[in-house]
């Protein structure tokens, strides 16, 4: 089993032709011919993340965001970024992250992302010209459909999110849905256009927040927990390709923000 071979079970459900013009997806680096140990799965690769590959003998990590997203000018430990290109090529772990070409993919981030919610997918928010059921977000139905504070609350326990950052609730109930894993708050317009009557993504700016508040609900979930689904996505990839292949969830990564 080689790196390449797993590589090619994620490649096949997410191409990198999928991916936005400005993203990295793809092999970050490693040998993809090197037989492969184990899978480690992330969202955010850090130092720690390479380190705890290590420890559990696995030589790749597969996360969502890319640690190589930005030209890298000098590789000498000053930033997190390159201190985990260093201990990874030193350490011998493949790093490959699946991004917008994830996000992008039919059934990607955003429409699993609904069904953890309970909501019913329908099909991507703006959908690419070459393939109706790929592209970015998602469109979804509440059924039956729920109050504004209902949905928070869905939201919220799918997430594991104490927390959500929203519009002043409707006094009516909601039915369609768009919804986009990560920073999503270019889509809003796109959303209202669609017929959504609740947007849910992250990231939101306070401007939007002011612009959309009387045009649609909108429910801004912290980026962390609106993509940490992407792990299970990678793990269901792969187990259901390879079932008896060492894959693990990492249990270091936690999410960068607090809520106090």
């Amino acid at each position: 089993m080689t790196i390449q071979t797993i590589i090619g079970a994620i490649q096949r459900v997410a191409p990198t032709h999928l991916q936005e013009s400005y993203d990295n997806s793809g092999l970050q680096l490693g040998d993809p011919r090197a037989e492969c140990t184990g899978a480690l799965l992330c969202v955010d690769v850090t130092p720690e993340r390479v380190d705890e590959a290590v420890a559990r003998g696995c030589n790749l990590i597969i996360s969502h965001h890319p640690v190589l997203f930005h030209g890298l000018k000098q590789i000498v430990g000053a930033t997190p970024q390159q201190e985990v290109v260093m201990r990874a090529l030193r350490s011998g772990v493949a790093i490959y992250s699946a991004h917008t070409s994830l996000d992008n993919a039919p059934g990607g981030v955003s429409a699993v992302l609904a069904k953890a919610i309970g909501l019913r997918y329908i099909a991507p928010l703006l959908p690419t010209a070459s393939d109706p059921m790929a592209g970015s977000g998602a469109l979804a139905e509440a059924v039956p459909p729920v109050t504004a504070h209902q949905l928070a609350e869905m939201v919220k326990r799918a997430c594991s999110s104490p927390v959500c950052r929203c519009t002043p609730p409707p006094a009516g109930l909601i039915t369609r849905v768009a919804l986009c894993g990560g920073s999503g708050g270019s889509m809003i317009a796109d959303a209202i256009a669609a017929g959504a009557e609740a947007y849910i993504t992250s990231d939101v700016r306070y401007h939007d927040f002011l612009d959309y508040a009387d045009k649609i609900f909108i429910i801004d979930i912290g980026h962390f927990e609106s993509e940490s689904c992407t792990k299970q996505i990678f793990y269901h990839i792969i187990t259901g390709n390879f079932p008896n292949f060492a894959v693990h969830y990492s249990e270091s990564e936690k999410n960068p923000i607090n809520y106090i």
